[in-house]
């Protein structure tokens, strides 16, 4: 009776067990339970402890509420200038509703990867090779797009797609390379040129401001010449009529007249002399002898007469 007794006890402690686990669930954080009672949907529970139905109801879907990455296989897709290369990606997506995650679709993680891969195989064949590489943010966002449209019902958010590696054929690859070595070269040798052109005319410019300093200079020397020459102009006029006046003054001082004549003598024989010696045949006139005639016709022309009814003085 005793062993019965014990078994019975067991037994009973066994049951408790079985239906506080059956009953009694904790739910971690950033998850969540969808739980069906006979067979139907009943509820999600949400992080935190809850108590079940025994018996009745059934967890039925654990599914994670954080943000996923999907990694998406390397797939041959084909550009529109009719290229095969190898791309593959991630994917990030996030359960938003755990209702329609589990009975919109039996497998959303499988479904997403299909459609992310036929997704983009669309959208790489509608650009060429070239462009491939420089459109990958928009071919990420396209990629998002669609995705994020198909997923919805399903109560997934797709957040966002990142192309890893694009990978054309080796023959592919070394024809790119050497366009891009052409392509470098050919920048090298623009630059080069424009680097020359430049030069020629900073060089030109440089010779057209000497041209003109230049010309500037000559026109400053020029003007300061013809001033300097002006003033020597002016400065022997000044000095000439300066002499002249003074030789009037002296003309009209007592024996001014006499030295007058004395000086046009001088000269008349020393120009004379000079004649003779310059050449050995001279014309003369026939009066060049008689000094007091040609004295006579000289000093006529500053010959001093009377103050009373005859001319003034001579003056400078």
């Amino acid at each position: 009776m005793e062993i019965g007794s014990i078994l019975v006890v067991f037994f009973f402690v066994l049951l408790v067990v079985i239906i506080l686990a059956k009953t009694a669930v904790v739910v971690p954080q950033q998850s969540a339970y969808v739980v069906e009672r006979l067979g139907k949907y009943a509820g999600s529970l949400q992080a935190g402890f809850h108590i079940l139905t025994p018996f009745i109801d059934v967890i039925r879907y654990r599914l994670s509420l954080k943000e996923q990455a999907l990694d998406i296989p390397e797939q041959i897709c084909i550009t529109r200038d009719n290229v095969q290369v190898g791309v593959d990606g991630i994917l990030y997506l996030k359960v938003l509703n755990p209702e329609r995650a589990s009975y919109g679709i039996s497998d959303f993680v499988f479904a997403i990867r299909q459609l992310a891969q036929t997704t983009l195989r669309s959208e790489i064949g509608k650009i060429d090779l070239d462009r491939t590489f420089e459109e990958r943010s928009n071919i990420n966002a396209l990629v998002v797009s669609e995705l994020d449209k198909a997923t919805e019902p399903w109560g997934v958010k797709v957040l966002r797609y990142e192309i890893k590696s694009i990978n054309p054929p080796t023959d592919i690859l070394s024809s790119m390379e050497k366009q891009m070595r052409a392509e470098r070269e050919k920048r090298a040798t623009i630059l080069n040129s424009e680097a020359v052109r430049d030069a020629a005319i900073n060089t030109a410019e440089g010779e057209k401001q000497k041209v003109i300093k230049a010309s500037e200079a000559r026109r400053q020397q020029q003007i300061n010449e013809a001033e300097g020459q002006a003033s020597a102009i002016l400065a022997i006029a000044n000095a000439t009529a300066e002499g002249i006046r003074h030789v009037a003054a002296a003309i009209n001082e007592p024996g001014g007249y006499e030295a007058v004549q004395l000086r046009v003598a001088e000269q008349y024989v020393n120009e004379f002399g000079r004649i003779a010696k310059a050449s050995s045949t001279i014309v003369v006139p026939s009066n060049l002898g008689d000094v007091a005639s040609i004295l006579s016709v000289a000093m006529n022309v500053i010959r001093k007469q009377p103050h009373t009814g005859g001319d003034a003085p001579i003056k400078a």
